[in-house]
């Protein structure tokens, strides 16, 4: 009886496995960073030259705080330009290194992001939205300023800009976010401390959240191997439905609160 020989056994190939692959990130000058770190410093600058030469005319207040903090009697009067000119305004110089630092550790690397223009809505839609949960939540007569507010908008931005972008950031995003998290607690358990604007703080995380939610960097991968590139999805209409996603809830809120 005649025996087929048996076919050798085929050694098993290894199964090709993805390959990492490294895509530049958008690089560019946070320029309005630096300016907006600037321009803040420069009126603290002179708020001191203020109080220097003509003294404390209002209650105890500077000039540039009696033109621009966050005083509910004159918002209510009409002065509605207190939504936004406190960001600029501080109370001591820690106060003001504390909150620069801030905007520096998180405003350069989200500018690069979101680019020049729609980093510089981010802050001022953080800064107006704080200023309206403050205006609202805390009426016993006194005033508050500092750019916490715009600070915290871009906290919540953070947060959601790795949330929607989770997939090209890998495991390293859990991390990332989970370090978000805890800034934002241990700051807003900071802020049940007396003379601190927790309210403020809250909008303005607010208000980054919602811009970023709809008109944040929304990124996919586009190109060929190895010349890959990212490429952001959102249009110029997002962003200003975003813009108006923030506008329309707090100006009523503003407006309502006005009215009271």
């Amino acid at each position: 009886m005649n025996q087929t020989p048996s076919t050798p056994p085929l050694d098993p190939q290894p199964v090709p496995q993805p390959r990492a692959v490294r895509i530049p990130l958008p690089v560019s000058v946070p320029y309005v960073t630096y300016t907006l770190i600037g321009v803040t410093s420069l009126v603290y600058v002179l708020q001191l030259i203020s109080v220097a030469v003509w003294g404390s005319p209002f209650q105890g207040l500077d000039y540039l705080e009696l033109y621009g903090a966050r005083i509910n009697e004159l918002i209510r009067a009409g002065e509605v330009w207190r939504f936004l000119t406190p960001a600029f305004l501080h109370a001591s110089p820690p106060h003001l290194l504390f909150n620069m630092y801030a905007l520096y550790a998180f405003g350069a690397g989200l500018e690069r992001h979101f680019g020049h223009g729609r980093f510089l809505l981010l802050y001022a839609l953080g800064a107006f939205a704080g200023n309206v949960f403050s205006f609202l939540m805390m009426n016993n007569g006194g005033f508050s300023v500092g750019a916490s507010t715009a600070v915290f908008g871009l906290i919540g931005a953070e947060g959601i800009f790795l949330y929607q972008n989770r997939k090209l950031f890998g495991e390293q995003v859990k991390g990332a976010i989970n370090n978000v998290v805890v800034v934002v607690a241990l700051n807003l358990l900071i802020g049940l401390a007396p003379g601190i604007d927790l309210w403020g703080h809250i909008g303005g995380l607010f208000g980054g959240l919602i811009f970023t939610w709809f008109g944040g960097p929304n990124w996919k991968v586009e190109g060929i191997f190895p010349s890959f590139q990212l490429v952001d999805e959102r249009e110029t209409r997002d962003v200003l439905l975003a813009v108006l996603a923030v506008l329309v809830p707090f100006v009523g809120l503003a407006v309502w609160g006005m009215m009271k």
